[in-house]
């Protein structure tokens, strides 16, 4: 079956599916898949202060970092605000990021700004590297995942296609979407904070050292409950017409939040990640463009 492709979007020119997306997503849940995701951004970090420089920039522990070790991270503003998620490696030498294609510039841009007299030295490598999610055992980040220069990935992807189902990314969001992990430029806008999504104790390392934001993210943690939550919504499969990124979600007649993403699971059927007030009652049915929707608890109300 030939492959079709994502017309729109962060993901656009990636492969959507291949026809058969349920059978990629049962292989992918069997740890036989793989996927080519050269349509995202690599930055590389050289330099050897690059894990202590990157643990005062960044929300995840880089300090203690082993090499080999993936890692998701995010880059808060100074209000807590989140602006950069990312996924990362040491290799003992290099740091290296994976990160949105329309996120790299903005990204590369402030690691540049924060070198100062450091030994450290970030740069764009999205010409000469890419990213492949590779067989094997969902690892909760997404991956696993493997960088590969270029000018080898098309023969790492026939060696990987000798044996293995090569997926697009409708299974790789299915899978994101059912394992509640949130997705900067779908589940966030300009006031998400990393407790509304489900970051914390992830992404978002709770006993380190200060970073951009901290305060925000502490505050809200040890004080209060953030204002809104993230839900994954089971839709009425009965529906002829589903809700896209950014729809509404209401509760009655009041709007209380919006669509992240929206999937088609090979078993949950039609499911969305949604951020909704975090007051709305747990019980309580939902509509999405006119589709009921009952909630998954994801972020605690309470």
């Amino acid at each position: 079956m030939s492959a079709v492709f994502v017309e729109e979007g962060p993901d656009r020119g990636a492969i959507w599916h291949f026809g058969e997306p349920n059978q990629e997503q049962r292989a992918l849940a069997a740890g036989t898949a793989f996927a080519d995701l050269s349509h995202r951004s690599i930055i590389t970090i050289t330099g050897v202060d690059r894990l202590t420089w990157m643990n005062d920039l960044a929300t995840q522990e880089f300090a203690k970092l082993q090499a080999g070790q993936w890692v998701e991270s995010l880059m808060l503003d100074a209000q807590g605000h989140i602006t950069q998620q990312f996924f990362a490696v040491d290799d003992g030498e290099t740091l290296w990021l994976h990160t949105e294609r329309e996120k790299e510039e903005s990204l590369l841009a402030f690691l540049q700004k924060m070198v100062f007299m450091l030994r450290v030295e970030p740069k764009s490598a999205t010409d000469t590297h890419a990213v492949v999610r590779a067989p094997g055992a969902h690892d909760g980040l997404g991956g696993p995942y493997a960088i590969v220069p270029r000018t080898e990935l098309p023969d790492v992807l026939q060696a990987f296609a000798a044996v293995h189902t090569q997926v697009g990314t409708w299974a790789l969001e299915a899978e994101r979407v059912a394992a509640h992990r949130a997705r900067i430029l779908f589940e966030t806008d300009h006031k998400s904070i990393p407790n509304e999504l489900g970051f914390l104790n992830g992404a978002v390392h709770m006993k380190k050292g200060c970073y951009p934001g901290q305060e925000t993210v502490a505050k809200v943690f040890n004080l209060g409950h953030p204002p809104r939550r993230l839900v994954l919504l089971h839709l009425d499969g009965s529906m002829v017409h589903y809700p896209t990124t950014g729809a509404k979600v209401f509760s009655g007649e009041k709007e209380i939040g919006y669509i992240g993403t929206l999937a088609r699971h090979y078993e949950l059927g039609p499911i969305a990640l949604a951020v909704i007030r975090r007051t709305t009652p747990v019980t309580e049915v939902l509509t999405v463009d006119g589709v009921p929707a009952t909630q998954e608890v994801i972020v605690a109300a309470e």
